[in-house]
């Protein structure tokens, strides 16, 4: 399936146009690649596709808050490890499915092998702040150069195949996203702010969250909702931090109200639930402000974290794999 993207301008010279290519040496490679995470700047649901999807209009923003993958040739059995206990180490991890997807398109035969990734965690799980999907969309750009290059075009249609947000993933920055959330439409970035972002003590599957929405949808339940207007000089009006799933969530986990309501009272500009949640996240003019934020909210199984807003042009450089030197034996 092929994605759609109007009004690329040098984006997409910058992306679209350019070929993971190899560089590796005929010793075993390693590449590490950062998977940055995303809140959502609105997310309205318009509807239950004929698929049985939900019909998404969505912007999306990248953050500085990432995880790593380090990605290594060795022979044998395709691997995956990471420290973290709740991330899955099977076919079931989005990652394994980017792998195996990416394998089959360019044409490789037999089963999945020879590759080792390790996941070093640090985006939260099931927080909405999309680190599956962030994961799935390194591990392409990482193997993409590991097994001999690949265009971003296909790279965009393996993507799409395993996860309405991958491809956001594959280019970064503030983007309006459609469908499901697969069509990506760059917009304007927006001005930079810190993010001071609080994951409750529980978290919230995507499956559940739009389990809640259908089901509130069905008992005839509507509420109006707060538009958020960021007062910051930015051409886009796409995004009012507007979240149809955060009702459905909140009506199970009233703590998500209160975390949001105490981050504005804390100077958060704007302030919402991100995805599917469970995170809550507040935008504010500076650092100092997000950290003071964090410091009074972020207590006792409530963790806190401070990140930051990244552009397009600096995703694109942050999540560019890196070769590592392998270590000359003495």
């Amino acid at each position: 399936m092929a994605i759609r993207a109007r009004g690329l301008g040098s984006w997409e010279l910058g992306v679209v146009s350019h070929t993971i290519a190899a560089h590796v040496s005929t010793r075993r490679a390693t590449i590490t690649v950062k998977a940055h995470a995303k809140v959502n700047l609105d997310l309205r649901v318009l509807g239950v596709r004929a698929d049985g999807f939900h019909e998404l209009r969505t912007v999306f923003q990248t953050i500085e808050l990432h995880d790593t993958l380090v990605c290594a040739e060795r022979p044998g059995p395709f691997t995956l490890t990471c420290r973290v206990s709740s991330v899955p180490l099977d076919s079931s991890n989005l990652i394994w499915k980017a792998a195996a997807a990416l394998w089959k398109a360019l044409g490789r035969q037999g089963d999945l092998a020879d590759t080792v990734i390790r996941i070093d965690k640090q985006i939260p799980i099931e927080a909405g702040l999309g680190g599956g999907s962030a994961d799935a969309a390194a591990a392409l750009f990482a193997l993409a150069r590991l097994w001999g290059g690949a265009p971003i075009t296909l790279l965009r249609e393996v993507g799409a195949g395993i996860g309405a947000d991958v491809p956001f993933f594959l280019a970064g920055g503030t983007a309006l996203g459609l469908g499901r959330g697969e069509e990506i439409y760059p917009l304007v970035d927006m001005p930079p702010h810190f993010v001071a972002i609080l994951r409750p003590p529980f978290g919230v599957s995507t499956a559940e969250a739009y389990g809640w929405y259908d089901e509130d949808r069905a008992a005839g339940l509507r509420e109006q909702h707060e538009l958020q207007l960021m007062p910051v000089p930015w051409p886009s009006r796409a995004a009012q931090m507007v979240n149809d799933l955060e009702p459905p969530v909140v009506r199970r986990h009233p703590e998500i109200s209160t975390l949001k309501a105490q981050l504005k009272e804390h100077g958060a500009v704007a302030a919402a639930m991100s995805g599917s949640g469970s995170a809550v996240f507040g935008l504010f003019r500076s650092r100092a402000a997000a950290e003071r934020a964090v410091k009074a909210l972020g207590r006792g199984a409530v963790r806190g974290l401070v990140t930051r807003t990244l552009s397009r042009a600096e995703h694109e450089r942050r999540a560019r794999p890196v070769a590592v030197r392998p270590a000359r034996r003495v």
